[in-house]
Parts: C-alpha cells; structure tokens; sequence
C-alpha cells in the first residue's frame, strides 16, 4: 500500500497528552483508534494530516461497564468487543446485533464503535442504533470535558461536532428495559456496507425511536414517525400509516450499490418488518436478536 503524503506519528499514553499533541496541530492532525478507515483514506490521498496520534496505549478507553440503566463504552471499544461482552449481551443486545452486521471478523476486531460515527459516513453502521438511545458522546480538549447529545453529533458528511482538538473519552447510553433491531440491506454474502439500514428501539409505554443509515448525508432520526407511533398499540394500520411516511423523512441518492427509488422501498419493508419485531423483543418473544430480517 502507497500512502501519498509523508506524515509525523505520536503515540502518547494518556488523554491530556493526546489532546495537548493535538492543541498544538490545529487542522492538521488525525486521531488513530482502530485505523480501518483512516488507513484507507490515507491511501486513497482523501485526507491528508501532518500528524497521526495514536492512542491505542491509553488505558481505561477499552472500558464496557454498566451503573443502573446506563451503559459506558469506552472510545476502544470493537465492534467484536460488544458481540462478546456479557454485559452488552444482558442490558443492550442490540449493539450486537448491529456489530455482527459490520464487514468481516477482522475488521471488527480493529474497527471501533466510537471511530464509527467519528467517521460519520452516510453508512456507518452505528448511527441508527446510538440515535435509537439516549447516547451521549464525552470528549476531552485542552479546555477540559465536554459532553454532546448523539442528536447533534452528526452535522454534515463525514462531518461531527467534535472540535479539532478534541478526542472523544467514551459514550454513556440509556438502556431502560427495551427491544430493539437493526435491519441492514447488504450482499447476502461476503461483507458490504449498507445500501439501506434502519434502527429501532421500543421502550414501554408504546414509545419508539426509529432512524436511518445510508439514505441521507448523515444517519438521521425520524422523530415524525416517532410521534405517529407515541402511546398508539401497533397493529398493521398504524405500521402502514408510519411506513407511507418513509419516503418523505429520507433523501436517498442513486450510486453503484442501488438506486434511490430501490433504497426508499426497501427502507419501507425494513420498518414494516422492523417494528413488530422490536416490540416482540420488548415483550419478550419474536425472533432471536442476530435473525436477519431481510
């Protein structure tokens, strides 16, 4: 592999010296996690830093913990740790359930969660999910920390509201009693990114969360849905009510993995297929988290 640009490397061992390295390269510097993307940017000359900080040697940043209802992850945190943590297991199944779906077995043993959505493609497979729960992204800077609902994290594509200077520490979550799936349109085999993807989580109460991944610049939440489905029983005339609102809450575009008008349908079939299932798993029934449902 040919990287294009020549570039510094610092490996420092704890936040406050990564983000005083990262102070003093203002616009010129890239954070180093698990790499999978970066790397290939890197090779593609799409990015071009001066400085490369790797903070792989920074401990407590691989934590997975839970107090009451709130799950921490730390910013190492691998798709492949959340498929074998216990603790994500029991109180947020979902998180696997999204992670199995992320490319091949070595890519999700290098491949972070919070890297994911720092990379903030349309496809990131993370979004849809951290926007289902009540996420909260916590960063480190040289002016101390600072925390940031997952609702405005992303801003634009491959665009966040992390500043510069700042490197994400970890994410807390809420993870009340719920059910929730992610359904991912993709190869049927081998790996891929999502041509089309939806996250839904249903709390008691009849209350839901519901996004989208790969059919908008950013991976977006629809709250409109969100409050047709509020305090309603589900039944097959409220998911057809919700499901002909697809099409307006989405922006998809055509390129070489599918069309517009194909991801717009198959996002519709997705939510049709998605709600009960997410509302079986709050109950306690329906298919198995893991079980493809396209």
């Amino acid at each position: 592999m040919v990287i294009a640009k020549e570039f510094d490397y610092q490996r420092p061992t704890t936040l406050e010296e990564a983000t005083q390295i990262l102070a003093g390269h203002p616009g010129s510097a890239r954070v180093l996690a698990g790499g999978t993307d970066l790397v290939a940017w890197l090779r593609d000359d799409a990015v071009a830093p001066d400085l490369v900080v790797d903070i792989k040697a920074i401990p407590d940043l691989h934590d997975i913990k839970i107090d009451g209802d709130t799950l921490h992850l730390g910013s190492l945190v691998t798709f492949s740790d959340l498929i074998n943590s216990p603790i994500v297991s029991e109180h947020a199944p979902l998180l696997a359930e999204m992670a199995e779906t992320v490319a091949s077995t070595g890519i999700r043993n290098r491949a972070t969660l919070v890297g994911n959505i720092c990379s903030a493609v349309p496809s990131c497979d993370a979004g849809p999910v951290l926007l289902g729960y009540d996420t909260t992204v916590h960063m480190i800077g040289p002016d101390g920390t600072r925390s940031i609902d997952i609702n405005d994290w992303f801003v634009g594509l491959r665009e966040t509201a992390c500043a510069g200077d700042e490197i994400v520490s970890h994410l807390t979550m809420k993870v009340p009693v719920h059910g929730g799936v992610y359904v991912k349109l993709m190869r049927y085999a081998g790996e891929d990114l999502a041509q089309a993807a939806v996250g839904i989580v249903a709390y008691p109460g009849d209350e839901y969360r519901v996004a989208f991944g790969a059919v908008a610049p950013t991976p977006i939440r629809s709250t409109r849905i969100e409050d047709a489905l509020r305090s309603k029983p589900l039944d097959e005339k409220l998911i057809a009510e919700v499901v002909a609102m697809v099409a307006d809450e989405i922006s998809p575009i055509d390129d070489i993995r599918a069309t517009a008008a194909y991801r717009t349908r198959i996002c519709e079939v997705m939510l049709e297929r998605g709600l009960p299932a997410a509302r079986e798993r709050l109950d306690g029934t329906g298919p198995a988290y893991g079980t493809r449902l396209i």
